[in-house]
């Protein structure tokens, strides 16, 4: 049975990222597509990128951020030990004001896995 959070984040991420763009704000649009065009593959891989975007969204506590990489990780191959490990030193970085984000990341990677089964 699929789980319905990654579709509804998905969801009101887009939308909202739609509208954003929309308001043809040029500053908002560049930042977009710095952003976009950082996590593309260079010196290194996309997955490393997504992991490493991981690991500051953690530390920073943003759990939309963490969400979105822990999907875009997923998608470019990382396996549950990458994720855990990542997670693992982003806690240890961060402290345990970490820890409810750790929670909620370990929530939602699990919802990666069930919509994938």
């Amino acid at each position: 049975m699929p789980n319905h959070k990654v579709d509804e984040f998905n969801a009101y991420r887009s939308k909202m990222n739609e509208k954003l763009l929309a308001d043809n704000n040029k500053l908002i649009k560049r930042i977009f597509n710095l952003d976009t065009n950082a996590y593309m593959a260079g010196a290194l891989d996309v997955k490393t990128k997504e992991l490493l975007g991981l690991v500051a969204s953690a530390v920073l506590r943003c759990d939309d951020c963490v969400k979105y990489h822990l999907e875009s990780s997923k998608k470019a191959g990382a396996n549950k030990e990458e994720v855990m490990e990542t997670l693992g030193i982003a806690t240890l970085v961060g402290g345990t004001i970490v820890v409810p984000h750790l929670r909620r990341a370990y929530e939602f990677w699990e919802a990666l896995e069930e919509n994938e089964a």
